[in-house]
């Protein structure tokens, strides 16, 4: 067995502090030999490690073509060739008859991404088609840093690309009506979006139009659904406000709809309503799950609404959340949470409202694509634990379905042979915490490997999703479970507020009892569990891991925010300001002394642990590659077990780690791997 390489630590209250010296020759070396131990002590894993990226490979059609998407004289779609790490984007004129067949003839590739990454890294930020459909516009981001450099690409046939001189870009780009015209926003020393800016098309630099000074508030520019608007969206966790601004004047400032107010929450779009041009606004400022308002556009458009003039047209409701708009010529559509599940209300003009029927108890939901403005469909993306997603075509008027592709699985598969289930565990103070699941049927009733993830964060919900490399756990007998603990959305904006702030330790208690509940009800054992998390979820595993390390036998952790004090302590770290109102401002010192006690870094003890795989990006710029490499040093230096204690720091990536499809196939296969080889060692 190889030996575990040693860190070493310093004097002080942050023993490991050192490790947070980004491209020192000993912090590089600490790092490669932990990746190179990694591959030491998985080496009896190489060919199940390659069994298993074939088989996910497998069930993956390599060469596929996804649903065309109309607008205006063209229909744009993308292109996955097998080899390709990246699907390449085109458009072909639209036919005259409505349908969506394509025409190879007037094919005209867009965008190339395997060309552009030449083998490297590569994210693609914002790809966006002019209004007159004579230019592309698009940002890369090539180290995964998410810092983007800017370009326009021209689609009349010369194919000429354009960098954009400017530095330091989210990679947001929105382009005004006169399709001259593009907004960008640009980032500051904290890497948080504060700048917006507007550049003319063969002009020399840009103007600034826009600077939010506020440390906690992003911004973001966008077109509204309607097309006649564009949105300028400022916001912090807790508050917001919406700048607005005519797409057909790009050169007039942008105007406050409704100015801010510490706690006001709320989002704008413009649309046909009712009749007339106006504004919808998605607003907490009756109710922590929102309502509904609508304004009807002034004469002349630049006289806006104040909000006195917002019209109620859906009321709070306490026992369902209102998660989102989209607006269309002939419908209103809702996104509402209620019951842990996601539901789209349709309200076509004219005629009743309807909710969206499913086949399944649990599931994942959302509008995918309004397509254009005036046309009387939308798509919906459905799936589930055991149903590949589905994109379905929604007719408004009457809410009638038509399935227009469902993700492949290549070879032998039936959705029938996997049961998906809802379950609930009671957390310790007694709520009631939901756990989605599927597994093969054969499986249930038996005690078998389970894996259990988790987030619990921000408000975002962990819906059940379909997974073809899953595939290859459920195929060997694992149970995959997800916790819905407090600290996500899937209940509302209360189940958020319960696991944020003084009541975070609801999250942790909440996994825990699920944990308790599927060993209570057969579905595993202690030395058959594993959880995994990442980022915010990678501080729910360590946290629980410091509190219960008994109840699991083995944990991933990936790009884990587990040395959340420190990181809250340092304002000059990207996002840090911003994060107060998630976790609370440690200078003050009773926020100090409640994140200290449940830090996971700073409450690794002398005691055994689970085996454990942790995955850090080198140039994340949300959770710093130090936070777990710090942490895996602490335990080594700690824990009192033998357990396998790996650190993968992929040197290339950031936050979302490997960017190709193949290269995050095999990270998959690790972990797969590595759980094969920690739950079900040979005797």
């Amino acid at each position: 067995m190889p030996h575990a390489p040693i860190a070493r630590a310093d004097a002080g209250a942050d023993p490991y502090h050192w490790l947070e010296q980004r491209d020192q020759p000993d912090v590089m070396a600490y790092l490669e030999a932990e990746n190179a131990y990694l591959e030491a002590s998985l080496a009896d894993q190489t060919d199940l490690r390659e069994t298993l990226f074939q088989e996910i490979r497998g069930r993956i059609r390599e060469t596929d073509l996804s649903l065309p998407s109309p607008w205006g004289p063209y229909l744009y779609y993308q292109r996955t060739t097998a080899g390709d790490e990246y699907p390449r984007h085109y458009r072909c004129p639209r036919p005259a008859d409505g349908s969506l067949s394509l025409n190879p003839e007037g094919e005209q590739l867009l965008l190339d991404p395997n060309e552009l990454a030449a083998g490297g890294f590569l994210s693609l930020g914002a790809m966006s088609i002019s209004p007159d459909h004579q230019r592309l516009a698009y940002s890369l981001d090539t180290r995964g840093d998410e810092i983007y450099e800017l370009f326009v690409k021209h689609l009349d046939g010369t194919g000429a690309v354009d960098a954009l001189p400017f530095d330091d870009c989210d990679g947001s780009l929105t382009w005004a009506n006169d399709s001259q015209t593009l907004f960008f926003a640009t980032l500051d020393e904290t890497h948080r979006p504060h700048r917006l800016y507007r550049h003319r098309l063969g002009q020399l630099g840009a103007e600034q139009v826009f600077e939010e000074s506020d440390g906690r508030f992003f911004l973001h520019c966008y077109r509204s659904s309607s097309e006649r608007q564009l949105i300028l969206q400022l916001g912090s966790k807790t508050t917001s406000e919406v700048w607005v601004l005519d797409a057909e004047s790009p050169s007039d400032p942008f105007q406050c709809l409704a100015p801010r107010e510490e706690d006001h929450e709320y989002e704008v779009d413009h649309g046909w309503l009712d009749g007339q041009w106006s504004w919808v606004i998605r607003s907490n400022q009756a109710g922590i799950n929102f309502a509904l308002y609508s304004a009807p556009q002034r004469s002349p458009s630049c006289a806006l609404p104040g909000r006195s003039d917002w019209q109620l047209r859906r009321p709070h409701d306490a026992a369902c959340m209102l998660e989102s708009v989209t607006l269309n010529q002939h419908a209103l559509l809702l996104g509402l949470r209620e019951g842990g599940l996601p539901i789209i209300e349709v309200q076509p003009a004219g005629a009743p409202s309807y909710r969206v029927e499913l086949p399944d108890a649990a599931y994942s939901l959302y509008v995918q694509d309004s397509l254009e403005f005036t046309s009387d469909s939308v798509r919906l993306r459905y799936e589930a634990l055991n149903r590949p997603a589905q994109i379905r075509q929604l007719r408004l008027l009457d809410g009638q379905q038509q399935v227009l592709k469902q993700t492949p699985v290549e070879g032998p598969f039936d959705a029938d042979a996997y049961v998906s289930q809802r379950c609930w565990a009671t957390s310790a103070d007694g709520t009631q915490v939901p756990i989605s699941l599927v597994a093969r049927r054969e499986v249930l009733g038996q005690p078998a490997p389970l894996y259990l993830y988790g987030y619990g964060a921000y408000g975002e919900s962990l819906d059940p999703w379909f997974s073809h490399a899953r595939l290859s756990l459920l195929d060997r007998g694992f149970v995959f479970a997800i916790a819905h603990v407090r600290g996500g959305g899937e209940l509302g904006e209360a189940w958020y507020r319960g696991g944020k702030l003084e009541h975070k330790r609801n999250s942790f208690a909440d996994f825990i009892a699920c944990a308790e509940h599927l060993i209570a009800e057969g579905y595993t054992q202690p030395k058959q569990l594993a959880i995994s998390g990442g980022s915010a979820g990678g501080l729910l595993i360590g946290a629980v891991l410091n509190q219960r390390p008994e109840l699991f036998a083995a944990a991933v952790a990936e790009v884990p925010f587990v040395d959340v004090l420190n990181t809250m302590l340092n304002p000059d770290l990207p996002l840090t300001v911003t994060e107060y109102d998630e976790w609370g401002d440690p200078n003050q010192a009773e926020v100090f002394e409640r994140i200290k006690a449940y830090a996971p870094y700073e409450n690794v003890s002398a005691q055994a642990y689970p085996a454990m795989l942790v995955v850090a990006g080198y140039n994340d710029s949300r959770v710093q590659y130090w936070e777990a490499a710090k942490w895996v040093a602490k335990l080594r230096r700690d824990k009192t077990d033998a357990n396998l204690l790996l650190l993968k720091t992929e040197l290339g990536a950031g936050h979302g780690g490997m960017s190709g499809r193949y290269q995050a196939l095999r990270d998959v296969a690790l972990e797969y791997a590595f759980l094969l080889k920690v739950l079900t060692p040979a005797s």
